[in-house]
């Protein structure tokens, strides 16, 4: 044992002596009162500070990873609710408030990663990590934080493929928020537009479009986007109206897949809509 021990201090004195002097100077750097050992002290405990909030910093990245999930998810939540308060607030109607809180209850989210986008001028598809095995069927509409994204067009046990707004194919009823007035939703492939509008409506740019009632694939009331312009048609008899859409499709990564439980069927015509 004694034979090891003098092995090993002959192996690491030079060590075990740098140690030892650390041990010391901190010892002395740590009582003393000097000015100048003081300002050695402060700067040194500075920069550990500094080293130790970086790296506190970019460990609480992974560590709040989780709870961003979370807060995104909450976002979308509330994101309904406003609007849907919105519509309790200038409808002003009490019953139909309460039918209203009760369906915005029964939806249910579930997260999902875009992991690759199909995107040309008239055709937009994501495909997200979220399929069969999760209960994600045809016909489900896809939110983010901000608004509408698109609706699930084709399902795989572990995958789905979203057709979004930017996609011809997909047409929405929609209603201008304000006033009323329903129309279709469609990409033209430049722009989201709804035609054929009566000019005798008081349509003004920065109206909100939402989903309509009249949709049976999309729950009423899910904020869609801001008109941008409107232009007469038809010797001024009719609008075509440009959307803005709320979500910023070209950067989308995570959304949320509303799971309906509808009261009403989708009935096999709008199902063609996605198809």
């Amino acid at each position: 044992m004694i034979k090891f021990l003098k092995q090993f201090i002959n192996q690491f004195k030079e060590y075990i002596l740098l140690i030892f002097l650390i041990v010391v100077s901190l010892s002395f750097i740590s009582s003393s009162e000097k000015p100048q050992i003081k300002k050695i002290r402060t700067f040194a405990l500075g920069n550990f500070a500094f080293v130790s909030d970086v790296l506190n910093s970019v460990l609480d990245i992974f560590k709040y990873d989780e709870s961003k999930e979370k807060l995104k998810l909450e976002n979308a939540r509330l994101m309904l609710e406003l609007n849907k308060l919105r519509n309790q607030e200038s409808e002003n109607e009490e019953l139909r408030a309460k039918l209203f809180m009760k369906d915005t209850s029964k939806l249910q989210l579930v997260t999902a990663d875009v992991i690759s986008k199909h995107v040309n001028k008239l055709q937009g598809f994501f495909t997200i990590n979220k399929g069969l095995e999760d209960e994600i069927e045809i016909g489900m509409p896809v939110i983010d934080q901000k608004g509408l994204v698109g609706i699930i067009s084709n399902v795989t046990p572990n995958f789905s493929l979203i057709r979004t707004l930017f996609n011809s194919n997909l047409n929405i009823a929609v209603t201008i928020q304000r006033i009323n007035v329903d129309g279709v939703l469609s990409w033209d492939g430049s722009e989201l537009v709804i035609k054929n509008i009566p000019t005798t409506y008081d349509v003004r740019v920065g109206d909100i479009i939402e989903t309509s009632d009249f949709s049976m694939l999309f729950p009423p009331n899910v904020p869609v986007g801001i008109i941008s312009k409107k232009e007469s048609l038809m010797l001024g008899l009719l609008h075509t109206i440009s959307i803005q859409p709320f979500s910023k499709i070209e950067s989308v990564h995570g959304v949320f897949i509303v799971k309906q439980a509808m009261s009403k069927q989708i009935n096999n015509l709008e199902m063609n809509l996605i198809k």
